[in-house]
């Protein structure tokens, strides 16, 4: 199949206008999400001097920010874009946990359906940003916090009890999978019996998610998924047409980083979309979130396939110019397609 590269640079008034229609409806949409909520810690410190004790900096601490991150990131996203969102999670009763829930809470995602255990720890990912004290801060090291496998059977149908629950007045479902406990077997079963959309976000096992609307994985992810290498867009179209046909569903976005994303529909011809916005991104924490959010918000407000992937290409270019696990609002995604 012969590629398509439409370039967003020559969009008309009338398809501008079709998409910042397509945003307005973003606030009349209810969102689930199921999956794995992280607790992401950025520690700041400006650098003092060099140990004495062995050869590494000394950073004197600046502050400790906590913010959602994996499925709660996604959240986050759907609530800045201004979508109704009810995430299906666990997090243990601790500091982290109460952070994280307090920050979701704050910005109005509903978390009367996330579950705080005492029998897990919320999974942490501390991030340490040095730099010194006039400049920006650059991460130096990552220490994971992993919660431990939900093995409790009465946590697990507390899961799925409030997951069916939730669904029934959702307009759409993302499940957001980052291979820490919270999806397994019986929750995709579920999921397979509503009739509402569902996208799959899964770090490691997407090949376990078939039978959905549609999946957002990067390039990497696709070669990993079909154990080949793409060095050509022939054979990007012809590695995602395998996995699309492998995973039964009807759409794939994959997205490409600074080369922007293709869009596998039906039996469409490949749609390419070029990256918007500069070329080196800030910071890409917790782009793939803002993608599957945009993406799935779109589609739930009534866009095509190929619209609903443009507005998330424009959604995923605003949000890795900011720093940290950031988001991005309708009226900046509005302001930019006005732009663009």
């Amino acid at each position: 199949m012969a590629a398509r590269h439409p370039n967003n640079g020559d969009m008309n008034q009338t398809s501008q206008e079709r998409l910042i229609e397509i945003v307005r409806r973003f606030a009349n949409q209810r969102i689930a999400i199921v999956g794995d909520a992280i607790a992401d810690k950025f520690v700041h410190g400006s650098i003092s001097r060099v140990s004495r004790e062995a050869p590494v900096f000394i950073l004197r601490h600046d502050k400790t920010e906590t913010l959602p991150g994996g499925a709660a990131n996604c959240a986050m996203n759907l609530v800045a874009l201004g979508a109704r969102v009810s995430l299906i999670s666990v997090t243990g009763a601790d500091e982290s946990g109460n952070e994280l829930r307090g920050k979701l809470e704050a910005a109005g995602v509903d978390i009367s359906r996330v579950i705080v255990s005492d029998k897990l720890q919320t999974t942490t990912k501390v991030r340490i940003l040095a730099g010194h004290s006039h400049s920006s801060k650059q991460q130096v090291i990552r220490i994971d916090y992993d919660a431990a496998p939900i093995n409790d059977v009465e946590l697990r149908h507390a899961i799925i009890d409030k997951l069916e629950q939730t669904i029934t007045n959702a307009d759409a479902l993302i499940i957001s999978d980052y291979n820490y406990g919270v999806v397994d077997a019986q929750t995709i079963s579920v999921t397979r019996k509503t009739d509402i959309p569902v996208l799959v976000d899964s770090r490691f096992r997407l090949a376990d998610f078939t039978g959905f609307t549609a999946a957002t994985p990067n390039e990497e992810e696709v070669e990993n998924l079909l154990g080949v290498q793409i060095s050509s867009i022939e054979q990007l179209e012809t590695a995602a047409s395998e996995l699309k046909q492998q995973l039964g569903y009807r759409a794939l976005l994959v997205t490409r980083g600074g080369q922007g994303m293709m869009l596998l529909e039906d039996d469409a011809t490949p749609l390419h979309i070029r990256a918007v916005g500069a070329q080196q991104p800030v910071d890409v924490t917790g782009a793939g979130d803002t993608v599957i959010a945009t993406f799935t918000l779109a589609l739930a407000s009534g866009a095509s396939f190929a619209d609903a992937a443009r507005l998330a290409n424009y959604a995923g270019g605003l949000v890795v110019m900011k720093r940290g696990t950031a988001t991005v609002s309708a009226s900046e995604l509005e302001q930019t397609i006005r732009t663009d």
